[in-house]
């Protein structure tokens, strides 16, 4: 009997919680994060057409190496490196003994960095280039786990050996949801291999980067393995944005993946309590080509539809990915608080965030699905603001103004009567 109605006392007292606090968010995910390392794998092109004397003067495949030797040595020691090659091995002419021509060189796992650097090197331009037989290789290379992975594919061709098609690779792998994210380098300026490197990567909500010089490929390198040793811990959640604020997703602080149209507004709800801040931010992959000149934006509004605060983001042809965010708290906006009416304390202000953009498809660019939207959302402590000079309001300030004008105006004549006097003695 005393168990039973301790058992009701806890239901009753649950029941009261939600009717005051009203639902509870989506959560992006209560489960521990799971402790494992990230783990990434390069996939470097080794086929003749590497041997091409055309980035800075020098071969594609010298400044893969340097590029994957300055990598190397800048790796976070927590990452977990391997790297995977395509037509480094067979000189011969027999298409299909040479489009099974991909090795891992390097194993997934602590990186040995002179060991990684020395098999590096000593690789030279030779064979075909099959592309989706890597990918998929590569996939099992990094093997299953809750955590993210990356490939990163360095090439200057289109796949030679079909099938199997890398977009039809990088479309099973992520029909899989694996977690797997593939980005693509591309190292020659050719429309075919940027169309094939911008599907592989759209498929698995990577991105597309053309390096034209030896600068450019290393930190671009580096920019996505630190990508990845950043967001391995943490899968967003998939969500689904609405089109208007009232029918919006009731967001709880975390990692979101979304898509949205060209040039669509779609829309989320985060609670907000007194005392608390919001910050937010939203970045988007250009995955298909697009016309010049684009932008993102992110709006918090109140539930009326006024516009709090707002970050935008905008680029020209050479980004790929575009990220903006904001802050808010109530005491920014008294207004807006005032507004939401909270009856007690517990109640949270409903803050609409706003996901816009203003990408416009190529014609023949596929507009479904929409582009890839990753939406981070936290709620905080509200810092203070910090306290400036007080100069009153009202008539105690009006009359401080009156003052001032007068002192000025007095050294003014006073200065200027001086100066006169003393120009015409002089």
């Amino acid at each position: 009997m005393i168990n039973f109605r301790r058992s009701a006392a806890v239901l009753l007292g649950l029941l009261a919680t939600t009717a005051l606090t009203g639902p509870v968010p989506a959560a992006a995910d209560d489960e521990e994060p799971v402790a494992e390392p990230p783990r990434v794998e390069l996939v470097l092109d080794v086929s003749g057409s590497m041997r091409a004397a055309d980035i800075d003067g020098r071969s594609r495949i010298s400044v893969a190496q340097q590029a994957f030797g300055e990598v190397v040595d800048a790796l976070p020691a927590e990452t977990q490196l391997g790297i995977r090659v395509l037509g480094a091995t067979y000189r011969g002419k027999d298409k299909k003994v040479g489009c099974q021509d991909t090795q891992q060189i390097v194993p997934v796992g602590p990186v040995d960095r002179g060991r990684a650097k020395a098999a590096v090197a000593t690789l030279r331009p030779t064979g075909f280039t099959p592309v989706g037989l890597a990918l998929r290789s590569a996939a099992q290379d990094l093997g299953a786990g809750a955590t993210t992975r990356r490939i990163v594919l360095i090439t200057d061709g289109e796949d030679t050996c079909a099938p199997p098609d890398p977009c039809e690779v990088a479309r099973e792998l992520a029909a899989q949801g694996t977690s797997l994210v593939v980005d693509t380098l591309g190292l020659a300026p050719d429309e075919k291999v940027r169309r094939q490197l911008l599907c592989i990567a759209g498929a698995t909500g990577g991105t597309y980067t053309a390096a034209q010089s030896a600068a450019e490929l290393t930190d671009r390198i580096k920019q996505l393995v630190e990508r990845a040793s950043d967001t391995h811990t943490l899968t967003p959640t998939v969500v689904g944005g609405a089109n208007a604020c009232e029918s919006a997703p009731l967001l709880a602080p975390g990692v979101y993946a979304d898509r949205e149209m060209f040039s669509e507004h779609r829309y989320y709800r985060v609670p907000v309590r007194d005392g608390q801040e919001l910050r937010a931010s939203v970045s988007m992959a250009l995955d298909r080509p697009v016309n010049r000149d684009y932008g993102v934006l992110l709006r918090a509004t109140a539930a009326d539809g006024r516009e709090l605060v707002r970050g935008a983001d905008a680029g020209s042809g050479r980004a790929d990915v575009l990220s903006a965010g904001l802050r808010w708290s109530a005491s920014t906006d008294d207004d807006a608080t005032e507004a939401a009416a909270t009856p007690t304390a517990a109640e949270a202000t409903t803050v609409c965030l706003v996901v816009s953009n203003s990408f416009a498809p190529l014609p023949g660019t596929a507009a479904t699905p929409g582009m890839p939207v990753e939406l981070t959302v936290d709620v905080v402590a509200a810092a203070p603001a910090p306290d400036g000079p007080d100069l009153g309001r009202g008539w105690v300030l009006l009359a401080l103004l009156t003052v001032v004008g007068l002192l000025a105006g007095l050294i003014a004549g006073l200065l200027t009567r001086w100066w006169v006097a003393t120009w015409r003695e002089n």
